[in-house]
């Protein structure tokens, strides 16, 4: 098994634990704390993820391209090179961001928050930026040399001590006060990351090369060369997060004031924003962690055959993503599409948010295609016009909104319209920036027998949702629904040799016989 499709399984694999484990953690942090505590909790979150993403600059993507690079060439100098310069800049980074938080912690939770009962969770944070400024050096390391198994551990092992901790820590410290179970959950946290780097730096110490230590400061002060390539990804790279992160700030604002405009009262659209972010968003997106997965181990794969010129792996990369992506996302969709009502009564109770999925569903297959795609632009030198793309993207999302969303015939229908223009949109331009890039065949017969099979499978799912009836318990018939649904749609791609047989053999214990089952013109 190469090393990109290892390393991608073990992300999956990871991810998908990863992704339960965080719901348990709000499972478990709702039982304990409440509404109001997880409220004070929420408040304080989005500052972590905007000083994290500040703080690690992008980093991990550069590194991970950078290392791969280096090492394809065995330039192990390189590669010291690349981790002494990245440490210095985030621990310089957190050595300003760390004390800056703690002083305007006060102010924040008076002025932005308007709630004084943050100060404490704020507080309480502040320590994991130093923690998380060199675990993401460490990880774009081991990412590079495409050994995701240490990143995937620990962030496995995160979870796992933020959950117990805050099952211990919320209910030590909830009797002196909701702010202080609250700003215990963040410690949880914070301990969570140690741990997690703990066990990175161990697994870094044994498997090393070259003495980080020897010769540090001499490494630094010869590192600007390092130092401009680094940030030619970083920068761009968290330029396109820092404008996502400004879009998804100031979106509830542009469908307020647009709904507001078309005559819709402001509970009623709070309301009907609600079911589309909160019920209909986390649902249609939940498949992205195995894109995700897939990009990660992405970057430093196309970055060492770049490295050595080797198109012919590029293009080969890339078709394998995408048609990855396409296989994954479709069944997602095609389950989602059939049981949009169900699985909403299922998990929420209401039907609220059925109508956003429906309409959004056969959209997302352009949403699943661009990690992967952005990711290829990273690993290509692109991540500046990978920057641009998404500007584009998420101003063309927000006039789209506020155009629709004011009109009392579309109402909050058209900010779920203006959401999928602009990741549709951002794909596209992504897609055609590849191709500019590299030479690209787009194999049309492939994608047209996909189509067919998740067009034939929404059909058969309904079929089989309508032949269970009514008497069975609702979430017994979805689970049923979705099992059937699944082999039929796993059955079809093999069928239609849309899975090639010398991957399928690469699939631990269930390969060859998968392998059997695929008929000669699907591969060689």
């Amino acid at each position: 098994m190469s090393k990109f499709l290892k390393g991608t399984m073990i992300l999956l694999v990871a991810g998908l634990v990863t992704r339960v484990l965080g719901f348990i953690n709000r499972i478990v942090l709702a039982r304990f704390i409440g509404e109001e505590g997880v409220g004070l909790y929420m408040m304080a979150f989005p500052t972590f993820i905007l000083v994290v993403t500040i703080t690690q600059l992008g980093l991990p993507v550069a590194i991970s391209k950078h290392v791969a690079e280096a090492e394809a060439k065995g330039d192990y100098k390189k590669i010291k090179k690349i981790l002494v310069v990245s440490l210095a800049t985030t621990i310089s980074l957190s050595l300003v961001f760390t004390p800056a938080l703690f002083f305007l912690a006060p102010k924040l939770s008076q002025i932005l928050f308007t709630d004084k009962r943050t100060l404490l969770p704020l507080l309480a944070i502040t320590p994991i930026i130093p923690i998380v400024a060199v675990s993401a050096v460490l990880r774009g390391y081991f990412q590079g040399r495409q050994n995701m198994k240490p990143g995937a551990i620990s962030q496995v092992i995160e979870q796992v001590v933020r959950i117990t901790l805050i099952a211990v820590l919320t209910k030590t410290f909830l009797p002196y006060g909701i702010e202080y179970a609250a700003a215990a959950a963040m410690v949880s946290a914070v301990i969570g990351e140690l741990v997690s780097l703990l066990y990175l730096m161990t697994t870094f110490k044994i498997r090393k090369k070259f003495r980080l230590r020897r010769n540090f400061f001499q490494f630094v002060q010869s590192g600007n060369t390092t130092f401009k390539e680094l940030m030619g990804i970083a920068i761009p790279t968290t330029g396109s997060r820092m404008i996502g992160s400004i879009s998804w700030f100031f979106e509830p604002i542009v469908v307020a004031h647009s709904l507001a405009i078309a005559g819709v009262a402001a509970s009623v659209a709070t309301k009907q924003y609600g079911a589309l972010t909160g019920f209909a968003l986390p649902l249609l997106m939940l498949p992205s962690f195995v894109m995700n997965s897939l990009s990660t181990s992405l970057v430093p794969a196309i970055s060492e055959a770049h490295s050595k010129k080797d198109f012919k792996m590029i293009e080969h990369r890339i078709q394998q993503s995408m048609r990855f992506s396409f296989l994954t996302g479709g069944l997602a969709i095609i389950i989602l599409y059939v049981l949009a009502e169900p699985l909403m009564r299922v998990m929420y109770g209401s039907n609220s948010g059925t109508q956003f999925i429906v309409l959004m569903a056969p959209f997302f297959l352009f949403y699943y295609f661009q990690a992967p795609l952005q990711a290829t632009l990273q690993a290509l030198d692109l991540a500046r016009a990978g920057m641009i793309n998404s500007l584009i993207g998420n101003v063309a999302k927000i006039a789209v909104i506020f155009l629709l969303a004011s009109q009392p015939t579309f109402g909050i229908i058209g900010a779920a319209l203006g959401i999928t223009m602009g990741f549709v949109l951002t794909t596209v331009l992504h897609f055609a920036t590849v191709l500019k890039a590299i030479s690209f065949t787009f194999h049309i017969r492939e994608y047209a027998k996909t189509f067919i099979v998740i067009v034939g499978s929404i059909w058969i799912g309904f079929q089989i949702w309508d032949s269970l009836g009514t008497e069975m318990a609702l979430s017994l018939k979805v689970i049923i629904s979705t099992v059937i649904i699944s082999i039929i749609y796993c059955f079809s791609v093999l069928l239609t040799g849309l899975v090639r047989k010398e991957e399928l053999v690469r699939i631990p214990l269930i390969g060859k016989t998968l392998a059997n089952l695929t008929p000669n013109w699907g591969g060689k």
